[in-house]
């Protein structure tokens, strides 16, 4: 309550009422002005594919009116979410299948960090889950909240995928929130079968390691604020957040590691350790915390799969989630829920991607004054896309005295329809947004520019490349079969 009051007074939080369900609410789009600035690609792309980021899209996988709880299991097809889930890891590592995919994540991983090998046995994954919206206030236990947390179908399918692909036993991983706690329904749900065995850490359990204390770069504060040791013990991360507005604007990779470190306010940590100001300032070319945590020793360069939970995307974390913050207007979403998911190696090019969506996004802009028309919320993106000479001045460390170079590309797609980057349009540094729709079309395989300027798209659909009106009719036809 402490901290609710606190954001009402400061005007940063918008309170918008959930009036209408999915069926009232409009779906007509209008573009939002250009905020955020173009500029030539900034940083080195970094993955197996270097500036990748993939999206999978499935209109299925959601099924909800907008009303009552939003997370219920019942809302959402695990099906088509965990084929979602496989086709995303494939395509992020340039496989053809999900066991492919997770073989070359750890193994670029690993030699990223100058070592050899893959996935051994016995080897620990920490998986970084956004459980915000669960027990911010209280103990609870029962998730009888209407904020929005992690998705627990995607969580699922992301466990299922590690078990049966990766063949990581369930004992080896753990899903882990330090200031939040997970509620009981969704860990029995998550560790169910195939699954068994998957440990949940969270405030009322989780453990600092008292010799590993966060390093800011450029913050004076006097607070101690030590990694938990299901990190610290942890071969590999998963950083598994949310596509979200938030009070300040966006929450995405990066700010989901506020739920990453133990001081001693648990439930508050990242007040306690006095971060909000930071994220908060309304100014480019500062300091960011969230760039330390980014390129940290023990988060950054242990994580080998970025991820965002885009099933439901509302406009604010600290308002119910709802039809009204949560229909999207762009296309192609059209109206309805976002009913995606986003990977990237890249944690600067997943997070600038995720900025473009939320801030070209009505939805998102028209219910959020901390985002509507803040240019200012990609400043910690800038300063990561160009740690070696950030725009700031300063001097970025991993947290245990190396200095930060490159941690990845940033750039802004060419408009808010066709969401191209410079590596869609042939360029060799950039963004790539592979686009996977899985309502009949199976993604964007290409595009070219005629010498008039005009742009064409070509998708592949059951392995012959088609226009984009005959990839649109399939999709038609095969939405009239779901539905008879």
């Amino acid at each position: 309550m402490k901290n609710l009051i606190l954001l009402l007074m400061s005007g940063l939080l918008t309170m918008n009422a959930c009036a209408s369900n999915k069926e009232s609410a409009t779906n007509s789009y209008t573009p939002n002005e250009q905020v955020y600035p173009s500029h030539e690609p900034y940083g080195t792309g970094v993955g197996t594919c270097p500036g990748r980021v993939t999206w999978t899209w499935n209109r299925s996988s959601v099924e909800w009116d907008g009303t009552g709880y939003w997370w219920r299991i019942e809302h959402f097809d695990e099906t088509a979410i965990q084929e979602m889930t496989d086709r995303g890891i494939a395509n992020i590592a340039g496989a053809e299948n999900a066991s492919e995919g997770w073989k070359r994540l750890f193994e670029y991983n690993l030699a990223q960090r100058g070592l050899t090998g893959s996935y051994q046995k016995g080897q620990k994954i920490a998986i970084k889950a956004n459980i915000n919206g669960a027990a911010e206030y209280d103990d609870d236990r029962e998730g009888l909240s209407k904020d929005s947390y992690t998705n627990p179908v995607v969580l699922r399918c992301l466990l299922v995928s590690l078990v049966k692909d990766a063949g990581v036993s369930p004992q080896d991983i753990t899903v882990y929130d330090v200031t939040r706690i997970f509620p009981d329904w969704m860990q029995k749900y998550c560790s169910e079968g195939i699954t068994e065995g998957v440990n949940f850490i969270g405030r009322d359990n989780g453990v600092a390691d008292e010799n590993v204390v966060i390093k800011w770069s450029a913050l004076n504060s006097s607070v101690k604020n030590y990694l938990p040791t299901c990190v610290t013990e942890a071969t590999y991360l998963i950083n598994l957040a949310n596509l979200k507005g938030h009070d300040y604007g966006i929450t995405l990779c990066a700010k989901n590691h506020f739920g990453s470190f133990i001081n001693t306010w648990r439930m508050r940590a990242p007040q306690e350790a006095g971060l909000h100001g930071n994220v908060s300032q309304r100014k480019m070319n500062a300091y960011s915390v969230l760039v330390d945590l980014m390129g940290n020793y023990q988060l950054g360069a242990k994580t080998m799969l970025y991820m965002l939970d885009a099933i439901i995307c509302p406009a604010i974390n600290t308002s119910d989630v709802c039809a009204e913050n949560s229909l999207w207007t762009m296309p192609p979403f059209n109206g309805d829920y976002t009913s995606s998911l986003f990977f990237s190696q890249d944690p600067v090019a997943i997070d600038g991607v995720g900025a473009d969506f939320l801030m070209n996004e009505p939805t998102m802009t028209n219910n959020n004054s901390a985002l509507r028309g803040n240019k200012y919320s990609e400043n910690y993106i800038h300063e990561a896309a160009l740690v070696g000479k950030a725009p700031s001045g300063t001097a970025y460390y991993d947290g245990n005295g190396k200095r930060l170079t490159n941690l990845g590309v940033h750039e802004h797609w060419n408009n808010a329809t066709d969401k191209q980057y410079s590596r869609n349009l042939g360029k060799s540094e950039g963004i790539e947004l592979v686009f996977i729709d899985l309502n009949g079309a199976s993604g964007i395989v290409s595009v070219s520019e005629s010498k008039s300027g005009a742009k064409s798209k070509s998708y592949n659909v059951a392995g012959q490349s088609v226009d984009a009106d005959t990839a649109k009719g399939i999709i038609i036809q095969d939405r009239k079969k779901i539905i008879k």
